[in-house]
């Protein structure tokens, strides 16, 4: 397995795994809103996606990863969001998602980051993995308000 930070040029690698993600949350699939989303999230330099190939120079790849940046006012220290982590499911179970989560806390370290907040469902399975990788449920964090 490869692991690597993405760039606007992988924007049609990442879109097939963005929308299987986004399918997986019940959403209705659009390739063009999709490719547009992430290329401004990546020129704007708004998020960071890790993407992983099944081998180094290849071409198939088989999960990633966004981060986006936030603060903490309380600590005055920076930190991620993880917000989207997908596996295509012929690669699942196969350490794909704790190499890309040990990706992302080598980052964390290497740029003095407070830590990773990670937002999900109650019910997504994945959280047996976070819980694993030494993430812990924090019961401040669990209000949402919606324009719609």
């Amino acid at each position: 397995m490869h692991i690597r930070q993405a760039t606007i040029d992988d924007i049609d690698i990442i879109v097939p795994l963005f929308e299987g993600y986004r399918i997986f949350y019940r959403q209705t699939p659009d390739n063009n809103k999709a490719r547009l989303f992430l290329t401004e999230r990546l020129k704007n330099k708004e998020s960071v996606i890790y993407i992983a190939f099944a081998k180094a120079n290849s071409e198939k790849a088989i999960g990633f990863t966004q981060l986006y940046p936030i603060f903490s006012s309380v600590s005055m220290e920076s930190m991620y969001i993880l917000n989207d982590l997908f596996i295509d499911s012929e690669y699942r179970s196969q350490g794909v998602g704790q190499a890309l989560i040990n990706t992302v806390k080598d980052r964390c370290r290497d740029e003095h980051q407070k830590g990773i907040v990670i937002q999900t469902e109650v019910t997504n399975p994945a959280q047996h993995l976070y819980e694993r990788l030494g993430f812990i449920k924090d019961p401040d964090l669990h209000y949402f308000w919606a324009t719609k």
